[in-house]
């Protein structure tokens, strides 16, 4: 089920479905008859034959309805805020999946490829700790649900601390720029 954002952007989009995705048709999809986007970044999660323990058999994803799509929605505004995004499209699979199967999509575009990369990392890094998804991993010794990683915790950090890692990006920039809450409200 595709759930766009509430703005008349279509550009930017979620979708929380059982079923696989296509990575081409969706980047086709995205920036069909676009001339102002001149990078996409993608990134695909697969499910692993191993995490916690070795031999994962099967990943369960399970979600909150409404919920989740609401909580991928503000993770795609506030990625639209801090860089200069001209699309952007989340695809997360729920239901049982086999080790090799998507998980996960993330598209990213921009008019400039560094805004593009950052955008996905934030996007990626916010996807695995702050939306609302809970993983069972199933292997012959027995199933459990997957714990919150620290490292995952490390990586969603460096978002949200002062100066390390909070990133704009604007259309008359080359490069990215550090964002300090001095130079916020240097206007």
């Amino acid at each position: 089920m595709t759930t766009p954002l509430a703005t008349a952007d279509r550009a930017f989009s979620v979708s929380i479905q059982s079923a696989d995705f296509d990575i081409r048709a969706e980047q086709a999809a995205l920036t069909h008859a676009r001339g102002d986007i001149g990078a996409v970044v993608t990134f695909t999660g697969l499910v692993r034959d191993f995490n916690e323990r070795p031999g994962v058999q099967a990943l369960t994803l399970e979600h909150y309805p409404g919920m989740t799509e609401r909580s991928l929605q503000a993770l795609l505004v506030e990625a639209q805020e801090r860089f200069a995004l001209t699309g952007a499209r989340i695809i997360h699979r729920i239901g049982r999946l086999a080790p090799m199967d998507n998980i996960v999509l993330v598209l990213v575009a921009s008019a400039h490829r560094q805004a593009a990369f950052a955008g996905c990392d934030f996007l990626m890094d916010n996807l695995k700790s702050r939306a609302p998804f809970w993983k069972k991993e199933h292997t012959a010794s027995g199933d459990y649900w997957v714990q919150e990683r620290s490292s995952d915790r490390d990586a969603l950090e460096r978002w949200h601390s002062s100066a390390e890692g909070v990133r704009t990006h604007s259309a008359k920039q080359d490069s990215l720029t550090p964002v300090t809450p001095q130079t916020l409200g240097d206007g």
